[in-house]
């Protein structure tokens, strides 16, 4: 049902599991106040949950993505509480995952994607948070924690944000994965069933290349292979004491059928260049084949920035790209489930609306921000999830 305020997008995958549910939320219309914007978002969040005969426990994990974080997150916070306490079955909603990136809607102050996992069994279907334990106790290292759903044979983790602490980036990012490490260990996994990552530094042009140094030494002294697939961009941390931030997502299956690298002929290995992630994985499951892509750019085969200068050229080879990691598993943009994109320049936006229509990469919950990316001649960068059905999936 639609909530004046507010367009919703619902993409449903239905497995013999669970249905798994990805919802965007964009505030829209005249009012700029967060807080009647929060209301309208978590308004029509709940709606999709009890829709779908959900509550705040189903919610795996959850996304605010904020113009001003420092100004409206405490606002849309106590707004999303007492919005969820009313209006779900339950209040028992993990803490979101919160990061400043504008949208790309000059009215909107903030999106907010979500995913939630629908059990077909009630009776076989469990859900448990595990706080982190960290050495900070800022406001956002007190609310990290993981979600732990147990549906059938599997376990799925959700992470909010993951902070390290450092007189600098390097050693930010190295206590971030550590403190990671840490609390997978709390829920009875490790790093090497982390899936995805997605890692926001508040100024990527001078600490991208401290975040590689780290993430590159951890994962050899864990023996991470095969590497997640991850995003890594600019965004501002809440609060301001840390410079870098991560959320993850990890499985365990005993029906974990396959786990491995999306590769495609028109690009070359990420690692290649020192960034250590794949450019996307598949993971089989007993619910289904889920196609994790990692953030995906204008880049060559030989890795090098692609119609530097060229905005529409850079969006086409950006799409190309992502549609041959998946088609490399026999998939479409009609199985995409939901998306991330990028902008450098928000004055691209309507451009950019343009051609993801005509190329068919729209009518899916695909957030739409404004973001410095890896490279400074980069001017957008796609993440995309797809799922398929089991029994038909591509190895």
């Amino acid at each position: 049902m639609p909530v004046r305020g507010c367009s919703t997008v619902l993409r449903r995958f239905g497995g013999p599991q669970a249905d798994e549910l990805a919802i965007l939320c964009r505030p829209e219309g005249a009012s700029p106040r967060a807080l009647l914007q929060a209301e309208a978002a978590y308004q029509a969040l709940s709606d999709v949950l009890r829709l779908h005969g959900a509550s705040a426990r189903d919610l795996a994990s959850e996304t605010l993505y904020l113009r001003d974080i420092r100004r409206d997150l405490p606002a849309v916070l106590e707004v999303r509480a007492d919005v969820l306490a009313s209006r779900c079955a339950s209040a028992g909603a993990l803490p979101p995952t919160f990061i400043q990136q504008a949208p790309l809607d000059d009215g909107a102050t903030f999106e907010l994607t979500a995913s939630a996992m629908v059990p077909c069994d009630r009776a076989a279907h469990s859900v448990r948070d595990v706080a982190a334990v960290l050495p900070c106790t800022c406001e956002g290292c007190r609310v990290c924690a993981a979600r732990l759903i147990h549906i059938g044979d599997r376990t799925s983790l959700h992470t909010t944000n993951i902070y390290g602490i450092g007189g600098d980036a390097f050693e930010q990012a190295a206590s971030m994965f550590r403190e990671a490490e840490r609390l997978l260990e709390r829920c009875g996994m490790g790093f090497r069933d982390v899936v995805r990552t997605w890692i926001f530094l508040r100024d990527i042009d001078r600490d991208y290349d401290a975040l590689n140094h780290a993430r590159r030494e951890f994962f050899v002294r864990h023996g991470i292979e095969p590497r997640p697939a991850s995003t890594g961009v600019q965004g501002v941390p809440f609060p301001a004491a840390h410079d870098v931030t991560m959320r993850l997502d990890a499985l365990q299956s005993a029906r974990l059928r396959d786990i491995g690298p999306m590769s495609t002929p028109l690009l070359n290995e990420a690692w290649s260049y020192g960034a250590d992630f794949s450019r996307g994985l598949r993971v089989a499951d007993g619910n289904k084949v889920a196609l994790y892509v990692s953030g995906t750019a204008s880049i060559d085969q030989a890795g090098r920035t692609a119609h530097v200068g060229d905005f529409p050229a850079q969006v086409d080879r950006m799409l190309d790209n992502v549609a041959s990691l998946l088609a490399q598993r026999e998939a479409t943009v009609a199985d995409l489930l939901s998306g991330v994109l990028y902008v450098k320049r928000r004055s691209d936006a309507p451009l950019l609306r343009t051609l993801l229509r005509q190329r068919g990469f729209d009518g899916f919950p695909l957030a739409l921000l404004e973001a410095p990316l890896c490279r400074p001649e980069l001017l957008c960068e796609m993440e995309v999830v797809a799922m398929l059905p089991v029994a038909t999936a591509a190895g």
